[in-house]
Formats: structure tokens, sequence, C-alpha cells
């Protein structure tokens, strides 16, 4: 996530000088904790929680358990790890829903926290697990906030309650309290009430709030939390806890440029969960929260979890087992390269998948250089051929390539690089498919690849029909190196270790 980005790359070159210790001293760790330190302090860490996070540390790191051990190292990071765990709330939260429906949950935050678009992402969220989620529109202060959470409702598929037309008008706790009621006479089993903020915390902000709290008793209050204010976040906390008492975080905007501070400071001050993070401006970036992924992705030790996760959400297993069989049998075409790259965008952002992977923080500079347009022009050159052009690249001779650089909009030299690039994606499938090991020129051995064949035999793995594995090992497959689609540089290669740990998670599916 880029709000991590700095403290990542902090904490990952404060740990790397270990890793050539054979022995850890006092003061190696001591300039390791310092670097830690720092690195925190410039996140915006609240110093209260620096403090108790490095002392942790140094305890930890001077115990006989790591003096003792083969790779202190390798201690140390697991050490680090864990307190980051620890400081991002441990386990995860879950949300508590009423024995007797409707469940109501009551969002509360500054205005330009992003409270309106969240109550549509949970809305969205609640309703894929099965959920009848309504919209209550309390907001009656801010411009069109009411409007804008109609909008979003709708583009959700939603109910909303929106009996006043707000701009100043109307009276938010009335409003909440005959939402419930709705909620009850249409039988929908949860809530969602979107309060107005304002600039600042002020007395009439949580006036507001308890009122609206008190009327409608909610199982739930929400503190919707800016992950970008830095230290503030920790004041506008604490004013909230006091005025309105929430029972959970959500921290929202983590996919701008910030520095991380906020996530961890609010948990180690508040004692209140972290239980959803909102990674982008679209209705479906909406993750729960998980303390041990969100350490992981901070040292740069990958989320393959995650990126399972969204494969088995979006990839249809019996259209991997067809793509698998095709791969398998040499009979893979563009068009069905072009049917995976729309897979693979279903799962969101291709610059966050690949910052799931482990090392990924190596090429940062590479990511964010990417740029997610080239998928669609990707996409354009394709959908200019012919079917049987799909099918046959052989038969793309000049002056087809000519007409299909023209109908897409880009240059002969473009068609050119991506018919390259599919016929060396679709040899590297195929030695996925075989259980050997692909290598992209460059890049060396694909993460996940290292595959024996004894523990994959040929016709198991390329029949199998697991949508985690067959995504991992497409969405790797789909992105070459250089040109108009692809990073155009190398990331560093993964340990053994951590490519023996992605073996068993992709073959077990995550499960």
């Amino acid at each position: 996530m880029a709000v991590f980005s700095s403290l990542s790359e902090r904490l990952t070159s404060a740990l790397s000088s270990l890793r050539t210790k054979g022995k850890l001293s006092a003061s190696d760790v001591d300039g390791t904790v310092r670097e830690i330190r720092r690195a925190l302090l410039e996140a915006d860490v609240a110093l209260e929680v620096v403090k108790d996070f490095t002392a942790a540390v140094r305890e930890r790191a001077m115990s006989d358990d790591v003096n003792k051990a083969l790779n202190p190292a390798q201690q140390v990071v697991q050490i680090v790890n864990d307190e980051l765990v620890g400081i991002l709330g441990g386990e995860t939260a879950q949300l508590e829903f009423a024995k007797t429906p409707p469940t109501v949950i009551m969002l509360a935050g500054l205005q330009g926290s992003g409270k309106t678009t969240f109550a549509g992402k949970l809305g969205k969220y609640l309703k894929a697990q099965g959920h009848t989620p309504v919209l209550v529109a309390c907001d009656l202060q801010r411009p069109n906030a009411v409007t804008q959470l109609t909008v979003v409702a709708e583009q959700a598929g939603v109910a909303i309650f929106a009996p006043e037309p707000g701009n100043g008008k109307g009276n938010p706790v009335a409003v909440a309290k005959d939402g419930v009621k709705f909620a009850k006479q249409k039988q929908f089993d949860t809530v969602i009430i979107d309060t107005a903020g304002r600039l600042g915390v002020d007395e009439d902000l949580m006036r507001e709030a308890r009122a609206v709290r008190d009327a409608t008793s909610p199982d739930e209050v929400l503190f919707v939390l800016d992950a970008m204010i830095g230290q503030d976040a920790v004041t506008t906390a604490k004013a909230f806890q006091d005025g309105v008492d929430f029972t959970g975080v959500v921290l929202t905007k983590l996919d701008g440029d910030a520095r991380g501070g906020a996530a961890l400071s609010v948990r180690g001050l508040t004692n209140r969960p972290i239980v959803f993070a909102s990674t982008g401006e679209t209705l479906d970036d909406l993750e729960q929260f998980y303390p041990d992924r969100m350490a992981s992705r901070i040292l740069d030790l990958g989320d393959i979890l995650t990126l399972i996760e969204q494969a088995q959400k979006n990839f249809d297993e019996d259209e991997a087992a067809k793509v698998a069989d095709k791969i398998a049998t040499d009979s893979f075409t563009l068009a069905d390269f072009l049917d995976q790259l729309q897979q693979i965008r279903k799962m969101g952002s291709m610059k966050g998948m690949l910052g799931m992977l482990p090392g990924a923080g190596k090429m940062r500079e590479q990511l964010d250089n990417f740029d997610e347009k080239d998928v669609d022009r990707t996409e354009a050159i394709i959908r200019s051929m012919t079917p049987l052009e799909r099918d046959n690249p052989k038969l793309l001779n000049g002056s087809r390539r000519l007409r299909i650089a023209k109908g897409s909009g880009m240059t002969v030299t473009d068609v050119n690089a991506l018919v390259n690039r599919f016929e060396a994606a679709a040899k590297m499938m195929k030695t996925v498919a075989r259980g050997g090991t692909p290598t992209i020129p460059g890049m060396g051995p694909v993460p996940g690849g290292r595959v024996k064949a004894k523990a994959l035999p040929k016709k198991k793995s390329s029949k199998s029909g697991n949508p985690a594995k067959r995504a991992v090992e497409n969405s790797q497959a789909a992105i070459p190196s250089g040109g108009s689609f692809g990073l155009g540089a190398s990331p560093a290669d993964p340990s053994d270790d951590e490519m023996e740990t992605m073996r068993k998670l992709i073959e077990r599916g995550g499960l």
C-alpha cells in the first residue's frame, strides 16, 4: 500500500543490515532498534507507541532464544513482525451483528474522511455476504451530501432511506430513528447511518453524533479515519472516543501518498480495533483489516493470502480448468489471453496485486511508474484483430498489422511487441502447466513458479482447476518485461524459504 511505502522501505533497510551477522551483539540490536525508532517517528507514529514498540523489540531481541538461534537475523525480523501485529490489533476484528435484526451501524468522523463513500462500500460488502442493508442519510449539513449518498447507494445496488433533502434542512436524529423503523418494516437486516461531519472537532458535531447514537442504540459505531492526516489522527481519534465512544476504526485513503502513522497509532492509543481498510476510490476497494497481513506488507514479506482470496472471488473454476487444458495442449490463443486479462482486472489494480508479492518493495520505483492504461492499450490491439487473427497470430503479415495499429490507435511497433510478448507468455504458461520453472528474460524465475514435477504432476496440475493457483500463474504470465505492457524492470529474486512458502500457499489455495 502506498500509505506504508516510506515506512516499509526504512524498516526493511534497517533489518537488512542484520542478515550478514552470524551473531548479534548488543550494539547490533541497539543500532537496529534506533533505525526502527527513526522510521516510526518519521511515519508520524505517536511517540508513546514508538517507545513501547522499540522497548519490546529490544527486550526480545536480546533474549537467550535469539542469541542461541542459528539465524538470529531472521529471529529479529520475526520479533518485529510479531510486535507490528500486536500494535495493529493482534486478532482480526469482526462486525457484531444483532441477534434480532436489524443491526444498526453508525458511521462517525470528520468531514472529508470518506464516510459517505465508505457507507456505499460497506453496503455493497454486506450485500455480497447475503445481508440486506439500507443506507440512512443523516448528514443534512454538508451541501449535496444526501444526493451523493443516493448516487453511491444506486452504484452499490443497495436501498436508501432519505426523507429529507439536506443542505441544512431536516432533523438528523428524527431521520435516524425513522430509518431504523423503516428497516424493521421493510425487513432490512442492516442499517448503515451516515452522519454529518465537520472540518474540525467541535461540540456541535459531538452533540449531534451523541444524539443520533442515543436515539438508535447502534450495535456498532465505526470511526472513519483518513489515514493521510498524520499526527492529527491521534487527537481526532481521542476526541471522538471521548465524545461518541466508537467500537471500531475504518482507515480510508490507504492508497494515498502518506506515511502510515495513523494505522499504527490509533489502535494502540484507543484500544479499539481496526475493522476495515479502504484502499481505493471504487466501491469494491474495501478490505477487512488483517493485522498479520498488514504487518507482512509493511515488512515487504508479501500478502499472498489476500492475493489468493481475490483470485478465488473473481475467477471461475470451470473457466480456469478450460484455460489450463488449452495451455497444456498448446492451444492458448490471443482471445484467451484477452479473457485472462479481463479476469485479472476484476481482482483490482495490477499495481496493487504486484505489491502483494514478497520483495515488491525492492522494485517500488518500477511499480510507481507502472501505467495501468497499458492493459487498456493491450486490449485495444487485440480487439482490433479479427477472430481468425486472434486464434492464429501467424496470419499477421505487414498489412494486417498496419490495419490493427490504425484500428487501435497504436503503432505497428506496438503490435509487433504485443505478439512477441504473447508468444513468450504462452510458452511460459505452458512450462508452468507441465510442472517446470518459468523464466522471463531479465526477471529470473517467476515467484511461485519453482514447482517440482513430482509435487505437481503434469496432468494433475494442468487439470486441477484451482482458481487461486491459476490466478497467480496467469497474472504473472500476463505481465511481461519491458514494452508498452510490463514493468520494464526486474524484481529481486525471493529467497528459497519464501519460494517454498508461496508454493505451499498456492497448492492449498489459501485454505
